[in-house]
């Protein structure tokens, strides 16, 4: 699939019609999140015929563009049931087989790397600092081959040094700064839409024995 085309189908997905300023939710617009998934695609071979679970999925749109390059599992993980039924239905409305579960990420109890790759928006940690790097420490230790996340480019340092040293991973590789478009979503949003500098990272977990979810 060419990129523009899945840009063009992701652009069509329902995003949050009531968005939760507590849990950061901000969508995943189609031109960031079919460049993040093209790139592990094409770049890395990470989605193709590979179990893939999407951290933090709100509006299911990084789960349905890795559906949409031939990922073999996806498995969307939300704590807001409100998020996981528009995820759902953009499913259904793109013909996708796609599983959700409600849980919040940190809970998840997965013993093991019993995914391929992990591919996610978290929260940026404005609301609840280290929200972020909560999201990347799980993820790190339930992905065999890869994890592919965003993160504000003001924090690259801070997120390089904790993966390194604090979540074992084996390498930690920005692939490309991007312009995140906000909206204006909540009451405290003075302009109509800010663009965030944020950074595609891939991190390479380090290889230990493959488990069942």
């Amino acid at each position: 699939m060419k990129l523009k085309q899945l840009e063009s189908l992701l652009g069509d997905l329902q995003q949050f019609s009531n968005p939760k300023v507590e849990l950061e939710q901000y969508p995943t617009g189609p031109h960031i999140a079919s460049r993040m998934l093209y790139t592990a695609e094409n770049s890395y071979e990470d989605v193709s015929g590979k179990i893939v679970a999407d951290f933090g999925c709100g509006c299911g749109t990084l789960g349905a563009a890795a559906a949409l390059l031939g990922a073999e599992r996806i498995i969307g993980i939300d704590v807001d049931p409100e998020s996981l039924e528009i995820a759902s239905l953009n499913a259904e409305d793109l013909e996708l087989d796609i599983d959700y579960i409600q849980c919040d990420v940190r809970n998840l109890g997965w013993r093991g790397q019993v995914v391929d790759t992990v591919i996610m928006n978290p929260p940026f940690g404005t609301r609840k600092k280290g929200a972020d790097m909560d999201f990347l420490s799980v993820a790190l230790k339930v992905a065999s081959q890869a994890v592919y996340s965003l993160h504000k480019t003001s924090t690259r340092e801070h997120v390089k040094r904790a993966a390194l040293r604090d979540f074992d991973a084996s390498s930690a590789e920005v692939l490309c700064e991007l312009r995140y478009d906000v909206p204006q979503l909540y009451k405290f949003h003075k302009k109509k839409e800010v663009d965030i500098a944020v950074d595609l990272w891939r991190f390479v977990p380090k290889r230990n024995q493959r488990m069942g979810i």
